[in-house]
């Protein structure tokens, strides 16, 4: 009989950041675990990629404490992005490589040994089988946020981080993607920034942040 993997924990205490005088998170806690959606929304500028940032431990918050556990054990900092991935505005390609080449690369340096398989299902998946050999410069914007998936997903993540999970697509993608994050959400952690009210069908519980 196999063993179920052990839970995720996420604790999430007191959290505030503030950019020179400008505070942009005030007090944020919650917790969250395996098996859960938490949505995390606000208006524009209220801090919601902020607080992604800080839970995917790109940048510190000013105080307070971010704690991940897989199982009993504390998940150290420097080892967070085994247990990760994200999409978000942010994330960059290079545009002059082919989608396979960033895709081998970004497999190589999580130390992924025979990735061809998971590149080409994942591909599949998102709709892009036919793409793999173009190079990203040539991809639409909607195709683009479609690969951003790809990556996060490539390294099978435990933790799922999306930043505006319907920026550029059209409404085929856009249900694409949210039966792939339904599906994620079963076993794994999932955590979406948003302020559209239909991604919020997704979510378990809701951690509001305002401006």
């Amino acid at each position: 009989m196999r063993q179920e993997a052990p839970l995720i924990h996420l604790f999430v205490r007191n959290v505030s950041r503030e950019f020179g005088e400008m505070r942009v998170l005030r007090d944020i806690s919650f917790d969250a675990q395996s098996g859960q959606a938490i949505a995390i929304t606000g208006p524009n500028g209220s801090g919601k990629t902020t607080l992604i940032r800080i839970l995917s431990y790109l940048i510190k918050p000013t105080s307070g404490e971010v704690i991940y556990q897989d199982g009993e054990q504390r998940i150290r900092p420097e080892k967070i992005h085994k247990f990760i991935g994200l999409v978000g505005p942010y994330l960059e390609m290079y545009q002059d490589l082919t989608a396979a080449e960033n895709l081998r690369f970004f497999a190589e340096i999580q130390g992924m040994k025979h990735a061809e398989p998971r590149i080409r299902e994942l591909m599949e998946l998102l709709g892009l089988g036919d793409r793999l050999d173009d190079a990203v410069k040539t991809y639409s914007s909607g195709m683009k946020q479609r690969l951003k998936y790809v990556f996060a997903l490539l390294n099978h993540p435990q933790i799922l981080f999306v930043d505006e999970p319907r920026s550029n697509l059209d409404e085929q993608g856009i249900q694409t993607v949210y039966r792939l994050l339904r599906e994620f959400k079963e076993k794994n952690l999932l955590i979406i920034a948003t302020n559209e009210k239909e991604d919020l069908h997704l979510a378990d519980k809701t951690v509001q942040v305002h401006a």
